[in-house]
């Protein structure tokens, strides 16, 4: 199952997307409510919004004349993937890497 994990990561990179992300982890908030937390106007937080929105790392729900945006946690599952497949290359590696220092070392003896 390999995904073309681009557009998360590039939605991410941006350090305002990103602290959006940790605002949007513990609760949904509006656009105002972001744009006050984060001190950045209502127009940039939209537009940051919309990257999250596109790459579907956030979601939308219309009240009223409001927009309420929640973290879609689930659009995260590609990126931890990834990361646990790394992890268990760079385990795998590191095993290897002893075991050739472990032959070394015998081979001296």
């Amino acid at each position: 199952m390999e995904e073309n994990l681009s557009p998360l990561f590039h939605a991410l990179a941006d350090p305002n997307r990103l602290r959006i992300i940790e605002l949007l982890r513990q609760e949904a908030l509006t656009v105002g409510a972001i744009a006050e937390r984060l001190d950045i106007s209502q127009p940039q937080t939209s537009k940051q919004l919309r990257v999250l929105y596109d790459a579907g790392l956030v979601s939308v729900t219309i009240e009223a004349n409001r927009r309420r945006y929640a973290l879609n946690r689930q659009a995260l599952a590609p990126i931890d993937i990834w990361r646990s497949r790394l992890e268990a290359e760079t385990a795998r590696l590191d095993r290897l890497e002893e075991f050739l220092q472990q032959s070394k070392r015998e081979g001296k003896s």
